[in-house]
């Protein structure tokens, strides 16, 4: 057989090997079987590999898919649940303004304002957590009013409230301590008035007190004492510091 020949034979047989196998086909995936793995893994407590799955399933599937904010709500937890909070609260809030009209969306913005408040570890620092972590409950009653999320997110809202109480409240400690009373006394002051309700409120308003009658604020110290014999008439030291018989006094 002539060379020629015979390399056109051999090219010829490769092509047609190559028509005959085709295109590899790559199945495509079983979301159902993914999903039902991922469950499997969130419920044993496998939030590691729950999470590789969940993130797998949330490229695979479109998003106008129904099960898409289940598996993207599942995501973000599996993040909070392995302590990561930052990309937790981004994946929660993600849910809740993506897919606000799953009955997903109400339970996302509770955690997402969960996320937050758990990355306020410290709450005598820079409280931006957990100022976010409150705006985002008070949207959640606002925006899904009557819903299970929005009573457990007044749980936290209150929680709060005590946590900026208190920092207020020694905020004006700091400047009490140091003699710095105009100071002390509006940290004092925006506690009772912003934190009405919150157990440093008659603390405040005892440290009022006080303030008021070293820098002899005769009139505050009178109204102050009356408030505090009205409505907290058991807070310790009262009668020490305002009795009924001098606690309109001021020093000479």
């Amino acid at each position: 057989m002539r060379p020629l020949l015979r390399v056109l034979l051999s090219a010829a047989a490769a092509l047609l090997a190559a028509c005959h196998h085709g295109p590899r086909v790559v199945p495509a995936p079983d979301t159902v079987a993914e999903l039902a793995k991922a469950r499997a893994q969130f419920r044993r407590g496998d939030f590691g590999g729950a999470l590789v799955s969940f993130r797998r399933l949330s490229v695979e599937l479109g998003p106008s898919q129904p099960e898409v904010a289940d598996v993207r709500y599942h995501l973000a937890e599996c993040y909070f649940q392995t302590g990561d909070h930052v990309q937790a609260a981004h994946e929660f809030r993600q849910v809740a303004d993506q897919y606000a009209t799953s009955e997903y969306a109400p339970l996302a913005l509770l955690r997402a304002g969960d996320a937050n408040l758990r990355l306020w570890r410290k709450p005598e620092l820079d409280p931006s957590y957990g100022e976010t972590a409150l705006a985002i409950y008070q949207e959640l009653a606002g925006r899904y009013p009557g819903t299970d999320a929005a009573a457990r997110a007044q749980v936290h809202v209150q929680q709060l409230r005590e946590q900026f109480s208190r920092k207020d409240y020694m905020n004006g400690m700091f400047y009490f301590r140091r003699r710095a009373f105009d100071s002390a006394i509006i940290y004092f002051k925006d506690v009772i008035a912003t934190y009405p309700g919150t157990s440093s409120v008659p603390d405040a308003l005892m440290r009022l007190v006080d303030s008021y009658r070293v820098i002899g604020y005769g009139d505050e110290l009178k109204e102050t004492c009356g408030h505090l014999r009205r409505y907290f008439p058991q807070t310790e030291g009262l009668d020490k510091s305002c009795p009924a018989d001098s606690s309109t006094t001021t020093p000479s």
